[in-house]
């Protein structure tokens, strides 16, 4: 796949980032008195591949004005390489914006992890284009590849139409676009026919499609496997199936790709992938493994298949890199690999994990 060659940034992200607070020690957070936090969003998982790797990546968000929390959030954008624009918005009252929070344990064996989300009030609901330079963003500097996720489209309707008109402006100046679809039961409730409409709009101008089967199903209404079969590598002639017919009602997508897991225990995942790039099926059967905290892992996934396109990389190896980044993501106790250059991940591809001196 083509990208502009004379672009600034490799990736930007359009985002509303906020805060994970997990337990220490894997516990409940119902039994728990010590947590660790951190800044989150998905589509900064997503980039922190690039970012770690030394990939030029940009972030598109809203701030709190004053906020401690937006001081933790930059500072930790700035850790990771990556720069930020994005209006400061006032707090208002004590009932005003802030930025979200994501409490969640990691779980362990047999006791499953648990996601509570609190997005009341973020101020990612008020992401406005006017708020962006988009111009001088994709014109002037230029941007190989912009990536969005569905948990930003899907956040309000002024999200959404937010992420289609950003779509639009980037595919006007020659951007890549990607978009990994996370459907959210919660975020769609009451509003199926409005976002069915958004995220076909977007996914018309996509070059890159990413999601589960649940995703494309729900999202998109394309027919694929049920989600939750007993065995995925049985299924794979279905997964294929599902992807042609993704080929069919999108055939400007130039990559469609799925991640696939079985969850053993929450320490012990079967971890696979499929990728269709440049006319081919390229498939990872699952292999087994180990969990630290699972949140994160497909944003691992399509962050290295991204930064494999990146690099002008074959889709296989795209895929195989997709593949280790994601159960990378899955060693960390944030929501994201940061690996720390190429060998680490393709060491966890080969399986090789003895100690490097």
């Amino acid at each position: 796949m083509k990208l502009r060659e004379d672009a600034r940034w490799s990736m930007v992200v359009p985002t509303s980032i906020g805060v994970r607070i997990t337990p220490e020690n894997r516990q409940p957070v119902h039994t728990a008195d010590t947590f660790f936090m951190h800044a989150t969003s998905a589509e900064t998982n997503v980039a922190s591949v690039s970012s770690y790797l030394g990939e030029p990546t940009k972030v598109l968000t809203n701030f709190v004005a004053g906020s401690p929390i937006s001081l933790l959030i930059k500072s930790d954008l700035k850790r990771r390489g990556m720069a930020f624009e994005g209006p400061e918005i006032p707090q208002g009252d004590a009932w005003g914006y802030r930025h979200q929070f994501n409490v969640a344990d990691s779980g362990f064996g047999g006791r499953a992890p648990r996601v509570w989300n609190d997005r009341s009030g973020e101020v990612g609901l008020e992401l406005d284009i006017a708020d962006f330079d988009l111009d001088t963003l994709f014109k002037d500097e230029g941007v190989k590849i912009l990536h969005m996720s569905g948990l930003v489209a899907a956040l309000s309707p002024k999200t959404s139409k937010f992420c289609v008109e950003v779509a639009k402006k980037a595919k006007e100046h020659g951007t890549a676009i990607s978009f990994d679809l996370n459907y959210r039961a919660t975020f769609w409730k009451g509003r199926e026919e409005e976002l069915s409409k958004a995220f076909h709009e977007i996914a018309e101008l996509c070059d890159i499609l990413y999601g589960n089967e649940e995703d494309f199903q729900l999202c998109l209404g394309i027919e694929g496997p049920e989600a939750g079969g007993e065995d995925i590598d049985e299924e794979i002639d279905q997964f294929k199936q599902m992807i042609g017919r993704i080929q069919d009602a999108y055939p400007n997508a130039k990559y469609i790709g799925t991640s696939l897991r079985e969850v053993v225990s929450a320490n012990h995942h079967k971890w696979g992938m499929i990728l269709w790039g440049e006319g081919e099926f390229n498939v990872a059967p699952l292999r087994d493994i180990n969990v630290l905290d699972r949140i994160g892992g497909g944003d691992g996934s399509i962050g290295g298949v991204l930064y494999g396109i990146l690099q002008g990389w074959e889709p296989e190896r795209c895929m195989q890199f997709g593949w280790a980044t994601g159960a990378l993501a899955a060693t960390s106790l944030t929501d994201y690999g940061a690996p720390a250059d190429e060998a680490q991940v393709w060491s966890m591809w080969e399986g090789n994990a003895r100690v490097q001196r």
